[in-house]
């Protein structure tokens, strides 16, 4: 891969490893116990609650899976192998990899993964 578009790539990991911290402090905000006084709120409150708290933890979850895949794809920067598919060991296109740079596959390899789960 070719100076600018590396740099290109990196400056959009950064980006997405700054949004996924930022996002992961707001779900541990939300995703705190929650403790509401029945008597004062009512059930449907405290369900409402609840159900809130249970998205945020998804989310949460959602979101550090995501961090992971960031940190592995900055690894792959650090060893020269960014970039490329981990399926097929061919380049991964630069829209892909702008679009998401944390893309471990290329599209076909990606397509072939999603059919077989």
């Amino acid at each position: 891969m070719d100076d600018q578009p590396q740099a290109q790539c990196q400056a959009a990991l950064q980006a997405l490893k700054a949004e996924l911290n930022e996002e992961i402090i707001n779900l541990e905000l939300s995703a705190q116990p929650v403790i509401l006084d029945q008597q004062a709120v009512g059930r449907v409150s405290r369900g409402d609650a609840l159900q809130q708290q249970n998205m945020a933890l998804a989310n949460l979850e959602q979101c550090r899976r995501r961090l992971h895949e960031v940190l592995h794809a900055e690894l792959k920067f650090s060893e020269a192998e960014y970039g490329y598919c981990e399926g097929c060991d061919k380049l991964i296109s630069l829209a892909r990899l702008l679009a998401r740079p944390d893309s471990r596959f290329c599209l076909d390899c990606q397509s072939a993964a999603e059919q077989t789960h």
